[in-house]
Formats: C-alpha cells, sequence, structure tokens
C-alpha cells in the first residue's frame, strides 16, 4: 500500500513495487479495451461500462472512443461531460472535472512525470501530481494538459495548446505552452 500512498500524495512511487496498483491499471486497461469494442448504437451499454471505469460522473456524461485512462476510480466528471474520440487520462495523481467540460477530438490529461534522473528513470520511478478543472470549459482539438495544472471556470483552450500552467477564470488561452489571449 506504500506506493499507492506516495502517488496519491505526489511523492516518487514505482508502480512495480505494488502488485495493488499494477492490478488496478490492468484492470481499468481492460475495461476501457471493452468500453471501447461497444457500438455506437448501444449508449445505454456504453454510459454503463464508463461509469464503471471513473471513479465519480453526473448523469449527463458521453465519451466518445476510443478511451483510455490509467486507473478510473482517480478520475472525476461532473454533469454534461462531453468528449470527443482519443481521450486519453493519466490519473495517477488524479483529474476532476467540473460541470459542462467540453473537451476536442485527441486530448491528453497527464498527472505523472518520471525523474530526471536517469537511474531514477530506468528503476521505474515516477511522480504524480493532480489536475483540476473547473466548470464550462472546453477544450479544443489536440490539447494536452500536464502534472499540477489547475483550470479555472468559463474558461476556453484553443487547439493545439500545450497547458503547463494554472488558468485562471474566464481565460482564453492558445498555443505552446499556452498563453492567454483575452477574457
Amino acid at each position: 500500500m506504500k506506493q499507492r500512498e506516495e502517488m496519491l500524495s505526489g511523492q516518487p512511487f514505482n508502480v512495480n513495487l505494488d502488485d495493488n496498483l499494477l492490478n488496478d491499471r490492468r484492470k481499468c486497461r481492460e475495461l476501457c479495451f471493452e468500453y471501447n469494442q461497444v457500438s455506437p448504437s448501444n449508449g445505454a451499454e456504453r454510459k454503463k461500462r464508463i461509469r464503471g471505469i471513473l471513479g465519480a460522473c453526473g448523469t449527463e456524461i458521453n465519451v466518445e472512443p476510443p478511451f483510455y485512462c490509467d486507473y478510473g476510480w482517480n478520475t472525476e466528471v461532473g454533469e454534461n461531460f462531453n468528449s470527443e474520440c482519443n481521450l486519453v487520462i493519466q490519473d495517477a495523481g488524479g483529474v476532476t472535472f467540473g460541470d459542462n467540460c467540453f473537451i476536442g477530438p485527441n486530448c491528453g490529461f497527464y498527472t505523472k512525470a518520471r525523474p530526471f534522473d536517469p537511474e531514477r528513470r530506468n528503476e521505474g520511478v515516477e511522480f504524480a501530481r493532480p489536475i483540476k478543472v473547473g466548470n464550462n470549459v472546453c477544450f479544443g482539438a489536440n490539447v494536452h494538459v500536464f502534472q499540477g495544472v489547475t483550470i479555472g471556470d468559463n474558461v476556453m483552450i484553443l487547439g493545439g495548446s500545450i497547458v503547463t500552467e494554472d488558468i485562471p477564470d474566464g481565460a482564453i488561452v492558445s498555443g505552446n505552452p499556452c498563453k492567454p489571449l483575452g477574457e
């Protein structure tokens, strides 16, 4: 259990030293695989399966396959969540989305990173920090959000943006790294 506690607290951890974390990740990958195989015409089954993957979610949720997630239990989405295809969530550090979030295709949310020291990287050491997304946030296509970022309410992130720093309420941002364009 020590590695899980370290992962959730933002400390360096090694998932390879914790059979429970390895099993959780394998289970989530299987659930994602099964979810991605459900026919688009079977919306009720898709909703049932995505609820079986995510830690918590609102009643109105749509995630277009394919969808990939590391653990699932460490991701929460609010009401009226909509994601286009190819959503990737590395949720070791936890990912929380508020209500009315819209995510374009090919977006990723990455809470984990590896150390700069090659010896520690080669040992399998990682660290993770949470990503928090407010209400009424829209992500264009190919947006990537990295560990430790908090995004405020009523934010628009234009396509192709790389988000490495917090974004305040009401901002419109774009670029690599993304910068404010206005409100």
